[in-house]
């Protein structure tokens, strides 16, 4: 990680003075499954066994995490290749849509072959809604569990709260797509359930979003800026709970029915 240098002032009649600040990192992640390369995202290249295991279960190459028998990271100049072995059943349905793509954060929309894929069906989640004190305790916790954004200013954070808003799993990465991914991924490894908790994101709800979160069970997505039109459609598809504008002084819940 590098270091820059800006420039602060803390009173409109201080002087200004240089600080030093790190600037996070970005680069390549080649995914291959089976060999067959599949994507290629731009992410920050740290807890990328979470990233990828995330990435398998939010793009549906998998169902579950123990279907992926090896997970290989090489890292190389370029950026990091990593090596996913699936049984041949999940490989078959991988050669059928496979799509070279690069992209800046894992949208899961990039390279669809048509309109319908948009709209494909989406499983029913779990009903659970955590209290508002809830919420509110898991944002007063957010930051400090908010290292890499503290150090650059530049990272979105993923967690895992549980009911009483306690933090319990936290990543980052300077795309928010790929925050998620890595918090599926940490939680699929780790063996953790949402156990009635809910997740909490540092950035808008969008479509992607909502599709990561009920692919992977969540029954309450809080977002701390707005969702979306095509959000509020799909959650309410799943049956996804949506609480947005999730700030210090309000929230805003939007529940979504079947």
């Amino acid at each position: 990680m590098t270091i820059t240098h800006f420039f602060d002032r803390v009173t409109p009649d201080s002087p200004v003075a240089p600080h030093a600040r790190a600037v996070i990192g970005e680069s390549p992640i080649a995914i291959e499954v089976n060999g067959i390369g599949y994507a290629v995202m731009m992410a920050t290249p740290q807890d990328i066994a979470d990233f990828a295991s995330g990435f398998a279960l939010s793009e549906r190459i998998v169902t579950r995490a123990a279907e992926i028998e090896s997970l290989d990271i090489h890292r190389t100049p370029q950026g990091t290749i990593v090596r996913l072995t699936v049984p041949p059943a999940r490989a078959a349905a991988v050669l059928d849509r496979v799509r070279r793509r690069t992209s800046d954060s894992s949208c899961g929309l990039c390279g669809m072959d048509n309109l319908d894929a948009v709209h494909r069906d989406l499983p029913p989640v779990p009903t659970a809604t955590a209290a508002p004190a809830a919420i509110f305790a898991a944002l007063a916790a957010m930051r400090a569990h908010q290292p890499l954004n503290r150090a650059t200013g530049a990272a979105h954070a993923a967690l895992l709260c549980a009911h009483d808003g306690t933090i319990r799993v936290a990543r980052e990465d300077v795309g928010r797509h790929n925050a998620f991914d890595k918090l599926i991924g940490a939680m699929a490894l780790q063996g953790l359930g949402w156990d009635g908790g809910f997740a909490l994101l540092s950035s808008r709800c969008s479509y992607e979003l909502v599709e990561k979160a009920a692919l992977a069970g969540c029954p309450m997505l809080v977002t701390v800026s707005a969702a979306t039109s095509l959000a509020l459609e799909r959650a309410r598809a799943a049956g996804l709970t949506l609480v947005s504008l999730a700030r210090d002084d309000a929230v805003l819940f939007s529940r979504s029915v079947r």
